[in-house]
């Protein structure tokens, strides 16, 4: 699979450093894709993914069902594959629009996203040496990942001139450019504001001044941190926590948004917070919030 070789690989780091996958599940996801793109140069003569339509999937669809096989669930794996891989495509730039959009995902019960109980998180919030400039930088990462919910790609990407703390604010820019003020903390804008003020002037680097494009984490050698740089912070801090469930970047996005519904915020401002376009993306988050309210009510009420 040279021709896609580019996209696949990007869309593969993508959904490892953001969806902290298992390595099985990032295989089959590849197989998907590698499948799903050698069915578009064989059978349609594909080789841009700005021309494939809506009828090319159903296409490859009933391939898939015609030659049976996959079984069910390995289908519907596939079709979340190809909307995934189209979403990302699309906000890469390499495709204009979305023709997966419209592709409809078989009825089953959602898995609901892990979380961190408030504990762990703040075990984790506490790992970093703020004694050293990386350690200062690193709080003030945690600190933002779980005290806005914002997306690993959109804390790599924020900039100086996105921060608004004098009303408590902050401009983060999502999916497809979709901008989005998210309130934040006094403990995260607190680091934030240590760590700019302190510490970013230690990394910045002038030769490197284009390459960093006013970015507000920076790394050791002046440019912007990437995704994965953001997975090691984590993933050391778990360590350092002993923490032995999985934990990844995107796990404190799904703390952000579970513990704010445990403590009654409202659904539609939690959606807003997180930049969801639809509610009922959001609404997973209360199947939690209602599994925590049956354990509370199962342990303490008599006639439960």
């Amino acid at each position: 699979m040279e021709h896609f070789k580019r996209e696949i690989e990007l869309y593969i780091q993508f959904i490892k450093l953001e969806k902290g996958l298992s390595k099985n599940s990032i295989v089959s996801y590849r197989n998907d894709i590698e499948r799903y793109l050698n069915y578009l140069l064989v059978h349609k003569k594909i080789s841009d993914l700005s021309g494939v339509t809506l009828s090319h999937i159903e296409d490859f669809l009933d391939y898939l069902i015609d030659s049976e096989l996959l079984s069910s669930s390995s289908l519907a794996r596939n079709i979340s594959s190809i909307r995934g891989f189209h979403e990302f495509a699309t906000v890469e730039g390499f495709a204009k629009a979305n023709p997966a959009e419209l592709i409809e995902l078989p009825k089953k019960a959602k898995k609901l996203p892990e979380v961190l109980t408030t504990q762990e998180v703040e075990a984790l919030l506490a790992t970093p040496n703020i004694e050293t400039p990386a350690g200062i930088r690193d709080k003030a990462i945690l600190e933002t990942l779980y005290g806005t919910g914002m997306r690993v790609s959109e804390l790599t990407n924020l900039e100086m001139n996105q921060l608004f703390f004098e009303i408590g604010f902050i401009r983060v820019i999502g999916k497809g450019n979709k901008e989005r003020l998210v309130p934040v903390g006094e403990v995260a804008q607190e680091a934030i504001e240590h760590y700019v003020e302190y510490v970013r002037s230690l990394f910045f680097k002038p030769k490197n001044a284009e390459k960093a494009k006013n970015r507000i984490f920076l790394n050791q050698r002046g440019g912007a941190l990437t995704r994965m740089s953001i997975w090691n912070i984590v993933q050391k801090a778990a360590l350092q926590a002993e923490i032995s469930k999985p934990v990844y970047p995107h796990i404190f996005r799904h703390s952000f948004a579970t513990h704010l519904l445990e403590g009654g915020a409202d659904l539609r401002a939690v959606q807003e917070m997180l930049g969801h376009a639809s509610i009922l993306t959001t609404e997973i988050y209360t199947h939690i919030d209602r599994s925590f309210l049956h354990q509370v009510h199962k342990e303490f009420h008599p006639r439960a």
